[in-house]
């Protein structure tokens, strides 16, 4: 307790040069405050009285948010719209219309209940997946924080109830329940720190600053009588700007955005804050940057509809066919058909009103060729979308055993979705990362410490041994001793060979992942030079913004920080001898153990100034007075901004600190250089003096000021050494990039980052690599807001975007490769309409792409451009609120089960608990998905023609007298038992490989994003083999029954009989033919398949059993009539095999002369020469891999290529001096 009231009287906002901080104003002056008028100005906020924003038009939106795509009144309406928004129910709705009335054939509830089925089943499964997101909102606004009542007592309140103009008190590690003017903190100067990763997407802590006049506010007792008035702009999305003005004791202070406090922001390294609510529930400004929640319709049902549109053609003009000859038949043959008595005839039956009985029957025949339109497809593909959803909530692969999250197909209406993504779209904190640093390596003195190796060089390493093996270099050019050297080339500055554990197996440290006995235990004295190591260490444990907390149980200090970065260099400093212990108000007190015999001695070194880290600066520095009273500036930043600043005696470790540096960034690590500097106590003090006067100026030009003055000081630096840090990616990320580079998919990283973090990242993942040429695209400071400058701004971005266009079409190498970088505000100016398309046309020839300081505003506008422009399906992952919009603007939205809230998971489609499963969501349920559906809707297709077009051929057989040769139970029975289960079966069973197979071949990927198996070839060669199967089964079986006789007694076939022989044949030809679609068979395919055939002729035999007035015209007709018959029998084996025979002749003509990929794998799977011939297996692996130039693969092959061309030139020069020793005198 006593070093938490220590802690709060310290005044942080000292530290601080550049952070939030207005300067201080001259007596007698204050601030203006804004001029808030006009439209977008009007919110007004009466502090302390939330019951005056009750009524109109003070009356503002509630706290309560919801992210459902309904309600209770909208669902209905809503959700009908969506069903009869696909043409099938739209068609099968208006044929249950005219099902109503006396002239349709059929049965008016034989056309309802199915389409009741259909549709209550599919709306049941919408209700369903909205009730999952509804729970999640209750959760989330049952979150409770503690709100003024009255008199000084603050009562804890569930968000939803949380008002415009209450006060609430925020304590540590809490998330803001809404926009919050900050009032006070713990601190005594009113600084909180507050961690926005959640918004958009920075791990380091934003510094927040309350107005001086507020100060006061400090305890609960203060707010009895608290009453003030905040005027401010409107709600809006823009999370980095913020007008209004607060009216507190007859004063108006202007108020800026270091004063206010997000919602689903954190708050960190502060106890507690008192802010007021100013924007509540969706007019927030996170709620503001998410959109609506879509409804999203995959690719295939989108084809799907066109499919149905052309059958609907089909069927239409089969219909007008059909009422043109029965308009014929009644006007000239009906007056001789004696049986229809012409003497008398009825309406539909008089030749002198042939046309309206033509009309007439068109509705007739509409009805009765509507099985071409599959009504069941729909019910089939909601069954096997949701059977392959639990496949995905089932798979232990996808299960993270350390949170116990399972993945979740949020939805299944995009399960073959997943497998067509063409451009992937990730955000990075907490989805590549997991923000978490570890101090890894570093250069002190020109020489490299740390001997583990980074995530990527073990993946790298294991890669190039893979592939110098498949390349047969291992075995033919190198021998087991220079085996090592080739790896060793990798990272040419090592001492040694790549470690994976150390000897000496030590206790994990949070942050340290360091590595080398010479730094450790006091090892360092005995370098050769000790005095550049001390520094170095002092540097780490000095410039820094951090505050100590001690421990109890471990006995160690840790650091609340305010980026991950300063916390892993505090925590090496710390197991390297130098513990930063305490911080007053003034001073830095520093524990140091100079040897292995453990003895410590504190040193106090006294802060004059600090000049903190920003973007634009891209270093930080202190300046400290020591205990001989020297005087020193402690630097810390980006080498280039570092080297830039060294004096000509501190260039001594440049050379090899550079290279260091080059190796770390191969490596994926973050680097920064670290210096030093000597000051005389009369330079520092006229200094000192001209940056006081800068501080404490007034104007716009102050910003500047301060820069000059900071640069001024900062110079004639001297080089002490570099630090690499690791970026801990979650688990499996580089292997997941590489495999999904492979596999043909593109990848854009969408961050709130700073662009030196974000291209770090791109190493560490492999997204970039050395010898990558990396586009920045950025803006030029604009000087006002005027026309004529944004104009300027425009066309300096437009020629920036024509020479890097330029530039990538006249590159010739076919190994290079092109990064494309850009930041958030120049993203603002290339996302409007004049210049988005040559934006994208340039990120699209661009291997990745890295867009960083992106608003989440801006992340869901990229989407939606990668989306519509390049028409390819695009996936959107990410695990915070900043996410929201991208996942929802994407065709597929993956949420990951983060720590830092549910809301991306909630707006999502999937969801999976860590990044590496992404890999076999795509490359396995993906690719298994998308043929299984498209191979299904194909099947669908194909049997309802092959069925419904005999149904035409009879009718026209017949003198189009719309009479159907099926029994209406055959109908019934057709698509709802005997074909249906098959064709689920092959929905969701169905695998040309398998899941290993998939991941180790991930090029088979793109077989779906090429769509391979739904293009409208395939659908039309479908769509013709029901054709050509219906012609078979309907005239065959005529030309074997119709003109001889059926039964040994003489005589022929009724219709019934031909009819159930029809049926047959059309039973065992569908069957037979998606068993010869399948590839992959378990007991249930057989089952279904065999056991559909078995129970059609169960049921007619049944049926026929049943008493005449029952089966009527069936009575008998198996056991009497068919069975007895052979020619049934050879019928039904002859059409079978004719109808089938193309589809054989087709498959094996592919598979011996144009073989797929699935197919040559299937092939030798089945003859097992994977197992017999090792070398031929990796053969097919490395050729069945996308040509990539990202991922860790494409790092190792442009090794391969160095060490390649290096080899040859070593070879060369050998033969050169070989040649030259040949014709010398002296070999004479």
């Amino acid at each position: 307790m006593a070093r938490g009231r220590i802690r709060s009287k310290l005044r942080l906002s000292h530290l601080y040069t550049f952070g939030c901080l207005r300067p201080n104003t001259l007596e007698g002056e204050e601030d203006t405050p804004h001029q808030i008028h006009g439209p977008g100005f009007s919110r007004t906020v009466f502090c302390n009285q939330p019951h005056m924003h009750k009524k109109k038009p003070l009356r503002y939106r509630s706290n309560y948010v919801s992210t459902t795509r309904y309600n209770l009144i909208t669902f209905f309406p809503k959700s009908l719209y969506e069903q009869f928004h696909r043409a099938a129910n739209l068609y099968f709705l208006v044929a249950a219309i005219l099902s109503v009335f006396p002239l349709s054939p059929f049965n008016k509830w034989s056309m309802i209940a199915p389409l009741v089925f259909v549709v209550g089943l599919s709306m049941m499964k919408e209700a369903l997946e909205d009730w999952r997101r509804f729970m999640q909102d209750v959760k989330i606004n049952a979150r409770k924080t503690r709100v003024h009542r009255n008199d000084g007592v603050f009562r804890y309140r569930k968000w939803k109830k949380v008002s415009v103009g209450d006060v609430v008190r925020v304590e540590k590690d809490e998330f803001f329940p809404a926009d919050l003017l900050l009032l006070s903190s713990s601190y005594d100067d009113g600084i909180c720190y507050v961690e926005t990763m959640n918004l958009d997407g920075e791990t380091n802590l934003k510094v927040k600053r309350s107005l001086e006049a507020s100060l006061g506010l400090d305890d609960d007792e203060s707010f009895k009588n608290f009453m003030a008035m905040i005027r401010c702009e409107d709600p809006n999305p823009s999370l980095y700007t913020f007008v209004g003005n607060l009216e507190y004791k007859r004063q108006t202070f202007p108020l800026d955005p270091s004063q206010i406090l997000l919602r689903d922001s954190k708050l960190r390294n502060t106890t507690y804050v008192y802010g007021v609510v100013v924007f509540t529930g969706h007019d927030t400004k996170v709620m503001q940057n998410s959109t609506k929640s879509p409804s999203k319709r995959s690719r295939i049902e989108r084809t799907m509809d066109y499919i149905i549109y052309t059958l609907l053609v089909l069927l239409i003009l089969i219909s007008c066919i059909s009422s043109s000859g029965f308009a014929w038949e009644t006007e000239f043959h009906m007056p001789k058909m004696w049986y229809l008595r012409p003497d008398a005839p009825e309406d539909l039956t008089n030749p002198i009103s042939a046309v309206y009985a033509g009309v007439v029957h068109l509705i007739t025949a509409l009805l009765l060729y509507g099985y071409l339109i599959p009504i069941s497809l729909y019910v089939s593909i909601e069954v096997v979308k949701v059977w392959q959803a639990s496949f995905i909530n089932q798979d232990l692969r996808m299960y993270d055993d350390e949170s116990g999250v399972p993945a979740q197909a949020r939805t299944s209406n995009l399960n073959e979705e997943l497998g067509q993504v063409h451009t992937i779209l990730s955000d990075k904190t907490g989805t590549l990362t997991c923000n978490q640093m570890d101090f890894l390596k570093c250069s002190i003195a020109g020489t490299s410490y740390g001997v583990r190796s980074s995530e990527v060089e073990l993946a790298a390493a294991k890669q190039m041994a893979v592939d110098l093996e498949e390349h047969g270099e291992m075995s033919s050019t190198t021998t087991p001793q220079s085996q090592t050297k080739v790896y060793g080339t990798w990272d040419s500055s090592r001492t040694n060979e790549l470690e994976v554990e150390s000897n000496n197996p030590r206790a994990p440290v949070k942050g340290f992942g360091f590595e080398d006995n010479r730094l450790m235990n006091g090892n360092w004295l005995r370098e050769s030079q000790p005095n550049d190591v001390l520094q170095f260490f002092r540097v780490l444990a000095i410039c820094h913004t951090a505050i100590p907390e001690l421990d109890e149980e471990t006995g160690k200090y840790t650091y609340e920080a305010e980026s991950p970065d300063e916390a892993s260099f505090l925590a090496a400093a710390r197991e390297f001898g130098f513990e930063f212990c305490k911080r007053t108000q003034s001073s830095v007190f520093i524990r140091e153990r100079f040897s292995s015999s453990g003895q410590i001695v504190e040193r106090e070194y006294k802060v004059l100034n600090l000049l903190d880290f920003t973007s634009k600066r891209k270093r930080m520095s202190v300046i400290v007075r020591d205990e001989e009273g020297q005087i020193l500036l402690l630097c810390k930043g980006a080498d280039s901004i570092i080297f830039e600043r060294l004096a000509k005696n501190g260039k001594k470790y440049l050379g090899p600190t550079t290279k260091h540096l080059t190796e770390y960034g191969e490596s994926g690590l973050r680097t920064l250089a670290l210096a030093y500097r000597k000051l005389d106590e009369e330079e520092y003090s006229a200094w000192n003096s001209e940056f006081q006067k800068a501080k404490t100026s007034i104007g716009s030009d102050r910003d500047e000021l301060l820069e000059t003055g900071a640069d001024m000081i900062e110079k004639d630096l001297i080089l002490i050494g570099a630090t690499a840090v690791e970026d801990k990616l979650q688990k499996g990320v580089p292997q997941c990039i590489d495999k999904l580079a492979q596999a043909g998919l593109k990848l854009w990283v969408l961050t709130g980052d700073k662009m030196e973090t974000a291209i770090n990242i791109g190493f560490a993942c492999s997204l970039l690599r050395q010898g990558m040429r990396q586009i920045c695209i950025t803006s030029i400071n604009q000087d006002g807001g005027s026309q004529d400058s944004k104009r300027a701004v425009k066309e300096n971005i437009l020629s920036q975007l024509t020479k890097a266009v330029q530039m990538v079409k006249l590159e010739k190498d076919p190994h290079a490769a092109f990064a494309l970088i850009i930041d958030g505000k120049t993203l603002t100016y290339t996302l409007e309409d004049d210049m988005k398309y040559q934006f994208l046309a340039l990120a699209v020839d661009c291997a990745s792409v890295i867009c960083c300081r992106v608003s989440p505003k801006q992340k869901a506008l990229v989407t939606r451009l990668v989306k519509e422009g390049t028409g390819k399906t695009t996936l959107a992952i990410g695990d915070g609120a900043n996410d929201v919009g991208m996942i929802q603007e994407a065709d597929i939205g993956v949420g990951i089960s983060g720590v830092e809230g549910m809301q991306a998971v909630m707006a999502s489609d999937f969801s999976i608990a860590q990044f590496r499963f992404l890999e076999r969501l795509l490359v396995v349920h993906g690719h298994w998905c998308y043929k299984r559906i498209a191979q299904m809707i194909c099947y669908f297709f194909y049997k309802n023609i092959a069925f419904g077009l005999t149904l035409f051929y009879f009718e026209a057989f017949t003198g189009f007298s719309g009479q159907s040769v099926y029994n209406d139970y055959y109908l019934l029975l057709f698509n709802v038992v005997l074909t249906s289960l098959p064709v689920i079966a092959l929905g969701v069973f169905e695998q040309d490989v398998s899941s290993e197979i998939c991941l180790q071949f991930p090029a088979l990927y793109q077989q779906g994003t090429k769509n391979l198996f739904f293009d409208w070839s395939r659908i039309l060669g479908w769509m013709c083999n029901g054709v050509y199967s219906s012609l078979v089964i309907f005239f065959l079986n005529i030309g074997i029954i119709y003109s001889q006789a059926f039964r040994e007694t003489g005589q022929t076939a009724d219709m019934d009989a031909v009819g159930t022989t029809m049926f047959t044949c059309i039973i065992w030809a569908v069957n037979v033919q998606i068993a010869l679609t399948m590839s992959h068979f378990t007991w249930i395919q057989h089952v279904l398949i065999w056991g559909s055939i078995a129970f059609w002729y169960l049921f007619v035999a049944l049926y026929s059993m049943m008493p005449l007035s029952l089966s009527g015209n069936i009575y008998r007709i198996l056991d009497e009539v068919l069975a007895p018959a052979p020619i049934y029998w050879m019928a039904t084996l002859l059409v079978t095999v004719t109808t089938v025979l193309p589809y054989v002749t087709h498959i094996a003509y592919q598979r011996f002369l144009h073989p797929m990929d699935h197919h040559i794998i299937q092939e030798i799977k089945y003859y097992k020469r994977d197992v017999e011939d090792a070398r031929l297996w990796t053969r097919e692996r490395t050729k069945a891999r996308e040509e990539t130039k990202i991922g860790f693969t494409a790092r190792v092959d442009a090794k391969i290529r160095y060490l390649r061309s290096k080899l040859s030139k070593k070879q060369s020069n050998l033969s050169h001096c070989s040649a030259q020793d040949a014709v010398s005198p002296r070999s004479l």
